[in-house]
């Protein structure tokens, strides 16, 4: 230590600072020691999931087996001592806790010996995760209630005599006061927690299935996570802020697939207002081409009345959808897509409409509130509609809490441990350069796009309603949500019109960005890396958005593995196209493995019939040695708090600051 060393006004004040935390040379020299530790543990185990799409069933199953963590960890400790389905239902009832329990004790099996053997399992598998932790972040991990119990069973070894009967007393106690099932519950809470350190949501936890809302809860409940922003939550977002095009969409696409649970059951905004209009206005109009997507029981439980309602309410919210998005291209010439106005290319007298060069015989040109001479205005009882269920988008409590922790814990793509991670894409043009974007600012493009993209979503949700820079926030989100080659949406355009109102299936195509097509080439790959500051030859990027065909031979490895797409068709509505149920990656401190899933069979079959979602796992990189936390983001920031507190031990001994012995 250089005891000459001089220091500047500013680095006494901060060092003077720092030492109302250490005032001591004692105290600084013990958090030294304790942070050097920590640097020289292997790293915590990430888990990355992509386009939960709603599935919420799926989604916590796969959250809650940590994707086959937990079930390894089982098999490494008891595969030669215990049968496989012993094996499953003690996975089960990790998964499950209480609800496993409950079976369990109807069907009479939750003996008291059964009891006893089941915490010493649970205790001696949660040892085995802990091990790589210190006894500080442990204990941080245990429940209030039971945090003293668990800490006392997890470092009191059952083979040393001295501690035998005490370990032994320990579990007697639990179950002869009754506390057997609640210290279950909480060791396989403890358990699943130390499983995985850190979750990456890459992106789509909205639309298609069920129940996001119950999605989203559960991530505000998990321990450590972060969100990369995909289209569909971009959607929910710019809904939530209150923007009436985006509204729009969200109900469009929910009546579409049928998915208006999350929204009246899920979030308890009434759907009333529409059904009114949509049943005035639309009774004698043509709706066969929005008819809704029922599926499974719910095709044969929904009336015919209420099929009928559904297309009137889809019709109804798609025209006033079509005609918010007219507006908004109108006024922002800068988004260019002038060429997607298209209600004011109608011909209704020939009933067809010219996009580009091709004319296209319309199926359905009925529609009462369009005024040919003034298509992009909304009807007074349109407005008054698309009011009032913004309204309720803003009202939505539950709906808030979940947006405003989007924008706290999300981001439009994140470095993260050598590896980047975001939802769409980096847009590039055709001859391989990083395509720019002058939206609201000069020409930018690359991660400097992204980064001003990002702090323009932000303006959504941030900035004064009703002012000029809020407005600019929600219109950029749908950009972000339709707009050409943006990079959540991806493609050159949203066919939304064409797919309604055109038969030829042609007028569908939806062109990907050139960034689909460079992402098989390393070089390429590297150099997107390169623009992000990661040259490391382990560094990646991992996408989601796309689904990976993996029914036709399609990889979800791209340019020799510095790309890794992980949407694999968590959604059972891009099941029949990606032959799967999802992706999942999990990274710890030894290797990097792929997990494909097969589809999920149900909480109930899971709990009752111990199943497990079938997965295949692909280890697919290697480290040569176990990665450390020295090696880590974390392990960078606690490296900074070291040389701190190093300067601070000189100042103590210089006399540049003086220590606090009292």
């Amino acid at each position: 230590m250089d005891v000459t060393r001089t220091f500047t006004p500013q680095e006494l004040r901060y060092l003077t600072m720092l030492s109302r935390q250490y005032p001591t040379v004692q105290a600084a020299s013990t958090e030294i020691i304790n942070l050097q530790a920590i640097m020289n543990l292997p790293k915590g185990t990430e888990h990355f999931i992509s386009d939960v799409h709603g599935e919420h069933e799926a989604f916590l199953h796969i959250l809650n087996s940590c994707s086959g963590v937990v079930r390894d960890k089982l098999d490494n400790l008891y595969a030669t001592s215990l049968p496989r389905a012993e094996r499953a239902q003690l996975a089960t009832l990790i998964y499950y806790a209480e609800e496993k329990l409950e079976e369990l004790q109807e069907a009479g099996l939750a003996t008291e010996e059964w009891y006893r053997i089941t915490l010493y399992r649970l205790v001696e598998l949660c040892r085995h995760l802990s091990s790589k932790y210190t006894r500080s972040k442990v204990r941080k991990a245990l429940p209030k209630e039971y945090a003293y119990m668990i800490d006392e069973l997890l470092h009191t070894r059952y083979g040393d005599d001295d501690k035998k009967d005490y370990y032994e007393k320990i579990i007697e106690t639990i179950i002869n006061i009754g506390q057997a099932p609640n210290v279950i519950i909480a060791i396989s809470g403890v358990i699943k927690r130390l499983a995985v350190d850190h979750l990456h949501l890459v992106g789509d936890i909205f639309d298609r299935g069920p129940r996001a809302d119950i999605v989203m809860d559960s991530l505000m409940e998990h321990h450590s996570v972060d969100i990369q922003w995909g289209n569909h939550d971009i959607l929910w977002m710019g809904a939530a802020c209150g923007s009436r095009t985006l509204v729009a969409t969200v109900l469009a696409n929910s009546l579409h697939y049928n998915n208006l649970e999350v929204i009246e059951t899920g979030y308890g905004i009434s759907l009333r207002p529409l059904s009114i209009f949509a049943n005035e206005v639309y009774k004698d109009c043509n709706t066969s081409r929005f008819k809704v997507k029922f599926t499974g029981d719910d095709a044969l439980r929904v009336s015919e009345k209420d099929k009928l309602l559904s297309a009137r309410m889809h019709k109804a919210i798609t025209v006033i959808l079509f005609k918010l998005e007219g507006q908004k291209l109108i006024r922002r010439p800068e988004f260019g897509m002038s060429d997607r106005l298209l209600l004011d290319k109608i011909d209704y007298e020939n009933k067809c409409i010219t996009i580009g060069d091709v004319t296209y015989p319309l199926e359905d040109t009925d529609f009462p509130t369009v005024d040919p001479k003034d298509p992009y205005a909304l009807s007074p009882e349109e407005d008054a509609v698309i009011d009032k269920l913004t309204n309720s988008f803003q009202r939505s409590e539950k709906l808030q809490r979940h947006v405003r922790f989007l924008y706290s814990k999300g981001n439009l793509y994140k470095v993260y441990n050598g590896n980047l991670l975001l939802h769409g894409c980096i847009p590039m043009t055709d001859d391989g350069q990083m395509m720019s974007f002058a939206i609201g600012s000069e020409p930018l493009s690359g991660k400097a796009f992204l980064d001003y993209a990002e702090q323009t979503a932000r303006r959504a949700y941030y900035n004064k309603p009703g002012s000029p820079e809020r407005q600019f926030g929600m219109d950029f989100l749908w950009w972000l949500w339709a707009g050409r080659n943006s990079p959540i949406f991806g493609r050159d355009r949203m066919t939304t019109f064409e797919r309604r109102l055109i038969k030829d299936e042609s007028s569908w195509t939806e062109p990907k960005n050139a960034y689909y097509t460079f992402y098989n080439d390393p070089a390429m790959c590297e150099m997107l890396l390169q623009e992000f500051g990661l040259t490391d030859p382990h560094c990646h990027i991992i996408n989601g958005h796309v689904p990976v065909k993996a029914k036709k031979g399609e990889s979800p490895f791209k340019g020799d593995g510095k790309v890794i797409v992980i949407d694999g068709g968590f959604c059972k509505a891009y099941q029949p196209t990606s032959g799967i149920a999802g992706y999942t990656l999990i990274y710890n401190s030894a290797c990097m493995r792929i997990v494909s899933h097969q589809p999920f069979s149900g909480r109930q079959n899971a709990i009752h019939d111990n199943l497990d979602i079938l997965s295949t796992t692909e280890v697919f990189e290697v480290m040569k040695s176990r990665v450390k936390v020295a090696q880590t983001d974390r392990g960078r920031l606690l490296q900074s708090q070291i040389d701190d507190l190093n300067d601070l031990l000189c100042a103590y001994k210089t006399g540049a600051v003086t220590e606090n012995h009292s």
